[in-house]
């Protein structure tokens, strides 16, 4: 058995660890809404990390209490140089409640799954916390809550719109995206002497500033004015095309400046820095991570969102899909950033070297678990590329999609020593398989392999919907393509004399999607036999384009009209397609249609009986 590493190995989360590492203050004191896992997936202890690289001394103050005496808000004192928060890898809202605003009585991110150890947006909790305390003290805020409010957005849990999370904090400065580059930059030119204005200047960052109607350098080319807030909370058109602007400069290689005029003064959001270089990228993920929780929670239950990914391998960042309610690429990019096999080598080896690794990994992936390697294969085209997605509504004519290296990495990844199976626990792009409407050789290469060689049991897509209209507005493929991967999936594992089972995901309520959609949905799902387990009712989530659609009831792009489902009954009623083979749940559909004078789908659901799947009593 090995020997418990030292506490040293971690940030300090007290002041006697702090003492411990024989430092009598802290540079940067990080606060963070999740337990601090010091594992590379989880973006605390990377931007830790990626901090301590540069040379600054970190304390980490995890889940701080924010309804007591404010102690673990005063326990370091005044950092030398700033705090930082993040309220944690997920928006604290989606973490806490249901898409029917419900609370949930659980958190993956904290010790023993518990809950209620975060307030609802942690990041403007404890930035005004901090801001009352130490006024004077820098405050850089950054993580997915932070980024993904960094101008005006809906927020469906107030049921309106709110200006940048800048004004709601009091934060000095907004690290969006993956920070790791920007907020390397940051320590080191404040170590060098910099000062904290400077950052104005700096890539990846955004910032409040008072509006000089003088000034003439918002008629430069590279900086783009968006309507106020103000018009925006006056006309919903309005808002929809702001979003339109904000989307596709998000999905530029090269992005402008936006800057919005909020309140009595100008929210700034700085083009981000360049998609990480794999050089890059490998020295983040090669940083000294324990891969472990700190020691304090040994003893409080396990952390299920360390469970679930403590054997895995994120082997790149970033999103080409432009799914409409996604917002991956609104905060990793729409251009991949790959690790390199080295690196990735690297991290499965410390796997093994750990004394709970059996010789399974979980997972080596990413949003997507095929988009490995994939890029333009004319990068000046590239640069001119103002699309939202690579591969919808069709896959682009200049994204080389092989799946070659990413076979290779599998294979190679199988000969370390000590690791029997690797697993890919990742949704993956089945789309990405096909030219047209046939597999692609590379792709069924790939697919023939992932299936006998790498699939856990359930193999895991997300067709979404079965509707065109509804799947249009997602942007996904057409639902024939799911339907033909899921029949080449059953050949495969008759072939292999396997018993696998693939899992796909759908979403209710969506905009676009009615009553008679999920009707649809419901009869050609059960023809095929698909499963309907793993479902969600859409919940508006800031930043992407399905939220757009939800609070103004126009798609951004066309102008045209798209029906909502609003109404929180309906929402429930829609999700209850899925379960409309238990006896309760039809009922209730019933009772809604007859209620809202639907006879005509009234009249469906009472005629329609599959006989190898009947009603369940």
């Amino acid at each position: 058995m090995k020997e418990p590493l030292p506490i040293t190995k971690w940030h300090p989360t007290t002041v006697k660890e702090m003492q411990r590492h024989g430092w009598d203050q802290p540079d940067v004191v990080f606060f963070s809404g999740d337990a601090y896992i010091d594992h590379p997936s989880f973006g605390t202890a990377m931007i830790a990390r990626v901090m301590e690289s540069a040379g600054m001394k970190v304390a980490v103050v995890p889940q701080p209490n924010w309804q007591d005496d404010l102690r673990d808000f005063k326990k370091f004192g005044e950092p030398k140089y700033f705090f930082a928060i993040s309220a944690g890898c997920m928006d604290s809202m989606v973490n806490h409640y249901t898409a029917h605003k419900r609370l949930r009585s659980n958190d993956a991110y904290t010790p023993d799954g518990k809950a209620g150890f975060r307030p609802d947006y942690p990041t403007v909790v404890y930035s005004k916390i901090l801001k009352s305390i130490y006024p004077n003290v820098p405050i850089i805020v950054g993580g997915i809550e932070a980024s993904l409010r960094r101008l005006t957005h809906y927020d469906y849990w107030q049921d309106k719109l709110m200006p940048s999370i800048l004004h709601t904090s009091g934060a000095d400065l907004l690290v969006y995206g993956m920070g790791e580059k920007a907020i390397e930059t940051i320590c080191k030119h404040l170590l060098n002497g910099g000062n904290f204005d400077d950052f104005k200047s700096f890539p990846q960052v955004g910032y409040i500033r008072a509006i000089d109607n003088n000034c003439s350098k918002d008629n430069q080319q590279n900086i783009i004015n968006l309507a106020s807030h103000q018009k925006c909370l006056d006309d919903t058109k309005v808002y929809a095309e702001n979003f339109k602007i904000i989307e596709t400069e998000s999905n530029k290689m090269f992005a402008s400046t936006l800057v919005q005029k909020t309140f009595d003064s100008e929210v700034v959001i700085n083009p981000p820095y360049p998609t990480l270089t794999t050089n890059e990228i490998d020295k983040y993920y090669d940083l000294p991570f324990t891969r472990l929780p700190h020691p304090k929670y040994n003893k409080r239950g396990a952390i299920p969102a360390y469970e679930m990914i403590r054997h895995s391998v994120t082997i790149h960042r970033g999103c080409f899909g432009g799914c409409s309610f996604c917002s991956i690429s609104a905060h990793q990019g729409k251009f991949i950033s790959n690790r390199s096999e080295e690196s990735i080598f690297r991290e499965l080896k410390k796997i093994t070297e750990m004394s709970d690794f059996k010789g399974n990994i979980s997972d080596l992936g990413g949003p997507s678990a095929n988009m490995y390697k994939m890029q333009g294969k004319d990068i000046e085209i590239c640069k001119k590329c103002q699309r939202p997605s690579c591969i919808f509504p069709s896959i682009c004519k200049n994204l080389n999609n092989s799946h070659k290296q990413l076979t290779n990495l599998y294979q190679k990844a199988l000969q370390i020593k000590g690791i029997k199976r690797i697993l890919i626990g990742s949704g993956v792009r089945y789309d990405l398989l096909y030219a047209g409407q046939n597999m692609s050789n590379d792709g069924r290469e790939y697919a023939a392999n992932l299936i006998k060689n790498h699939v856990s049991g359930r193999l895991k897509v997300a067709p979404e919907h079965t509707e065109d209209n509804v799947l249009n507005c997602m942007r996904k493929p057409p639902y024939f393509l799911y339907q033909n991967f899921a029949k080449y999936f059953v050949e495969e594992n008759r072939k292999n004399g396997q018993n696998q089972q693939i899992i796909p995901y759908f979403i209710s309520s969506h905009p676009e999607c009615t009553l008679n959609n999920m009707l649809e949905l419901h009869q050609k799902t059960s023809k095929d036999n698909t499963l309907t387990e793993q479902i969600q009712d859409f919940t508006p989530t800031p930043m992407t384009l399905s939220t757009a659609m939800f609070y103004t009831g126009i798609n951004p792009y066309t102008g045209k009209k798209v029906y909502v489902a609003r109404d929180m009954e309906e929402k429930r009623i829609q999700k209850s397609f899925f379960f409309i083979k238990e006896r309760t749940k039809r009922i209730e559909i019933e009772n809604f249609l007859s209620k809202n004078n639907r006879s005509d789908i009234l009249k469906q659901i009472r005629g329609f009986q599959n006989p190898k799947r009947p009603y369940k009593k």
